[in-house]
This record gives structure tokens, sequence and C-alpha cells, in this order.
């Protein structure tokens, strides 16, 4: 298997030290025998401190929603690491579940919903592709443009 911790600096990229902590009464992750579920985030903050927020197709391109997606997957990397001891435990992306904020009109959620997918895949390889629903919401939690749950396989033990 790759060394997904390596691969991670070969394409420069830069998790946070640990993902944001829960904003309510849940957990980050319960794992069930060999797989974690991974509760939902939103998108980590750019490389300038600033962070996506509205609806998609009102406040947010697509495009920029794609991005929200990227950074929500940065997040959800992080959390990965942090529940499964390291990104080199995790056999493969399962399941992803995205929802994003937007426009009642608004209707390329799958499309925006990519850039976490395409992240992944670039990080884990095929390992990294999955199973994946992406629907529209009225709002999110802090008015995120995109917030992301995942299922992922790990190493047993």
């Amino acid at each position: 298997m790759a060394d997904i911790e390596a691969r991670l600096e070969e394409l420069g990229i830069k998790l946070p030290a640990e993902a944001p902590p829960p904003i309510a009464n849940y957990v980050p992750g319960v794992r069930v025998g060999n797989l974690i579920f991974l509760s939902g985030l939103g998108p980590a903050e750019r490389e300038d401190g600033t962070a996506p927020s509205g609806k998609v197709g009102r406040d947010l391109t697509q495009e920029e929603g794609y991005e929200a997606a990227r950074l929500t997957g940065i997040n959800i990397l992080a959390r990965m690491r942090g529940e499964a001891g390291s990104l080199n435990n995790v056999k493969r992306v399962v399941k992803l579940l995205g929802m994003v904020n937007c426009d009642p009109e608004f209707n390329q959620q799958p499309a925006v919903i990519n850039g976490c997918s395409d992240l992944f895949v670039e990080v884990f390889g095929d390992a990294g592709r999955h199973a994946r629903s992406a629907v529209g919401m009225a709002s999110l939690p802090n008015d995120i443009p995109v917030e992301i749950e995942v299922i992922i396989e790990v190493e047993e033990g």
C-alpha cells in the first residue's frame, strides 16, 4: 500500500494539526469493526485564514462551491488521521454524503461535491473512489456552504 502521508507532502497538501471539534453533542467518529463513521465537517480555512461561507448559486459560484468541498475534504483527512491513527491505516474511502447549502434553483450539487471526491482520489488513488450522495440543503450550520460525512475502512486492529 502507498504511503499516504508521503503522498500528501508530494501533492503539497497541508492538513490542520487537528480537525475542528464537534460543535454540538456528538463525537467526531465511531468505529464499528474495521469501519469508521466520521461526523460531518465543513471547510478548512484557506492559507490566508479565510473560510468560504454562504449559499452556492447565490453567494458562491459552482467553482467556489467546488473549492469549499475540497477544503472540507482537507478537514476530513485531518479527522481521518486522528480517528485512524495515520492516513496509512485507511484501506479505502467507502461512502461519502455531501450536503450543499444552496439556492433552491441550484442543481449542480454533484459537481460541487466533486471537490472532495477528486481530492480523495488524488490522495488515495483507487482506494479513494467511493459510493456517494450529493444533495442540496436549505441551510447548513454557521452558514457553511458544504458539509460532508464519510465512512472509511481501516486496517484491522
